[in-house]
């Protein structure tokens, strides 16, 4: 299975999804992340500890990826029309990560008016950097979604410190120093399985 994390807007955590999801397959089969990024994000969060999956630069992707049985792939923000065309017809699911606030919603749109056009599209939307309640912004935006049958996870992932913390220590989030790791964790176990 190839997962491609995708969106016009940078800051909605493309890269925190890929690793997350990539951690997630890797329980279920060989699983690689290849980080397409020209930041390169996620090789920056693998030298600093201890991933359970391999990363691989995108130049190393078309020998190195037979060896896995799934493929997560990290994307840099701004994509080209002709650039998302190719990583929709090349995935088996496209994971557009949104926060729910007016800019990431203006960004989601553009790329899902893109996507209508290619034959076959699969992908779902996924809100993320929920803030905590009281805020009603993850509700609200997703009832927006709904309101315009945009393909949506049923799961969201909230906002928590303990990611930042991962990423600095270079591991995945149920293995950081946060007492609320485990929480912020259980998102991405419910994304996982619904996929």
């Amino acid at each position: 299975m190839v997962i491609t994390v995708a969106s016009h807007k940078g800051g909605v955590g493309k890269s925190t999804t890929a690793v997350h999801l990539a951690a997630y397959l890797k329980e279920k089969a060989p699983t690689v992340l290849v980080d397409s990024d020209p930041n390169r994000s996620v090789c920056g969060w693998a030298v600093n500890g201890t991933l359970p999956f391999e990363v691989i630069p995108l130049h190393q992707a078309a020998r190195r990826t037979r060896e896995f049985e799934h493929i997560v792939i990290d994307t840099n923000a701004g994509l080209r029309p002709d650039e998302l065309k190719e990583i929709v017809e090349g995935c088996d699911l496209l994971i557009i990560p949104m926060t729910p606030d007016a800019l990431s919603y203006q960004a989601l749109m553009l790329t899902v008016g893109l996507i209508g056009n290619i034959p076959g599209a699969k992908y779902k939307a996924l809100l993320t950097i929920i803030p905590p309640r009281p805020s009603r912004d993850g509700d609200d935006m997703r009832q927006e979604l709904e309101s315009h049958s945009i393909p949506l996870f049923t799961t969201g992932i909230r906002r928590f410190v303990a990611y930042q913390k991962a990423a600095l220590a270079g591991v995945p989030v149920y293995q950081a120093n946060d007492p609320r790791a485990q929480e912020a964790w259980s998102d991405y176990l419910s994304l996982g399985k619904e996929i």
